[in-house]
């Protein structure tokens, strides 16, 4: 799953015989008479690379899903979020092992055409990798009197510049919230507008459980998430590892020294946040700067990709780069929810946690105070 910061997510179904419409073979089989069901299922239904779990409207799909996801409790999930021409495609269609170089094949994700950038677009949407921040996504859901046509809240009638803000924090708050893993893409060595989502998601995450709950508690969760008094209990707080992405680095960025202050930087911005937290259990904030380490938080840097490739450039090469960040990402052992969890379960329950997420009281109060600060017009 992917998201672009203010457009929709997007479910990956890293799994190649579904994207050829046939059964799962290799080593995404898991045998069984159930799957094997499933996949008979899966044959009927037309071939697809990736689906929105978002739709136009701000809601969320199920429907088109269910028929592609099984009982199956062994599985991980993750999310990439960032602005548009990024990388946060190209990153998924490598961790999904497309293979560029065979003739005729497509990507599951589209990357971004030279005709795409020159026309100021977005080439996904949804909970796809669709962008963040993006002056497309904003311009297309724009009133001609500067409304927004997308109900991001609730009963709340926002100017599109305010919804599209809204939109973005409540996306990165959706992905830590029933992913394993949020891949968080920024464009360049200097953009640190990622990172203040992400601060701005964790400061705003307040009960929202994980996806391993039961509906009906999440249900009942959402309703009592409307008085202000109601919090989730700790145990069932849940944050998905991020995994900081900072793509198309120049020669004169790439330097050791630069790559070090970076990595200091991040870890000095999030020190205070629940990303941060230690595998000890330590509370946000605890942990001594000078003492946290810096694999406590990943970071990958990824050169600019070059027509060919400097032999006397200091630094690694893009596919070296791109290929090191996908060995990571599969060999991660991300946090796990609170319990067991099927494929399909989880997609049932992540529909409660949107619902949470758009009735948040504390997303209602922020918007608000956003509304009246004089930055977005009324």
């Amino acid at each position: 799953m992917a998201s672009e910061t203010s457009s929709s997510p997007k479910i990956l179904l890293a799994k190649p015989g579904l994207v050829a419409g046939g059964p799962v073979t290799g080593k995404f089989s898991r045998g069984g008479a159930a799957d094997d069901e499933a996949a008979q299922l899966r044959s009927r239904l037309p071939s697809v690379a990736s689906l929105n779990l978002l739709s136009d409207s701000w809601d969320f799909h199920i429907d088109r899903f269910l028929p592609f996801l099984t009982e199956n409790t062994d599985f991980t999930v993750i999310g990439v979020i960032g602005p548009s021409g990024a990388g946060k495609s190209t990153i998924m269609n490598e961790i999904y092992g497309f293979d560029s170089t065979s003739p005729g094949m497509l990507p599951p994700f589209s990357t971004q055409s030279e005709e795409t950038r020159a026309m100021a677009r977005h080439c996904s949407t949804g909970i796809e990798p669709r962008p963040v921040f993006s002056a497309s996504v904003l311009a297309e859901m724009m009133r001609p009197d500067g409304s927004s046509t997308i109900s991001v809240i609730t009963g709340e009638s926002l100017s599109a510049e305010l919804a599209h803000e809204i939109m973005n924090i409540q996306l990165a708050i959706l992905l830590a919230s029933i992913c394993h893993v949020v891949l968080v893409v920024s464009d360049g060595v200097h953009d640190d507008s990622m990172w203040h989502l992400m601060l701005t998601a964790d400061l705003l995450k307040h009960g929202i459980p994980d996806p391993s709950l039961p509906a009906s508690s999440l249900s009942q969760s959402s309703n009592l998430g409307l008085e202000k008094d109601y919090k989730v209990p700790e145990r069932e707080e849940y944050m998905a590892t991020p995994v900081f992405v900072h793509s198309k680095l120049h020669d004169q960025d790439f330097t050791p020294k630069n790559v070090v202050q970076l990595r200091r930087a991040l870890l000095q911005y999030f020190k205070a946040s629940s990303f941060a937290r230690e595998h000890t259990g330590s509370k946000p904030g605890e942990q001594n700067t000078s003492h946290m380490d810096s694999g406590m938080l990943n970071m990958h840097a990824i050169p600019f990709k070059q027509k060919e490739e400097n032999p006397r450039a200091r630094h690694e090469s893009y596919i070296s780069a791109l290929w090191k960040l996908r060995d990571q990402i599969l060999s991660m052992k991300p946090p796990s929810f609170t319990r067991p969890v099927s494929e399909r379960e989880w997609l049932k329950n992540s529909v409660k946690i949107w619902e949470q997420i758009k009735s948040s009281p504390t997303i209602l109060d922020y918007c608000r105070t956003l509304q009246h600060s004089g930055m977005f017009r009324r």
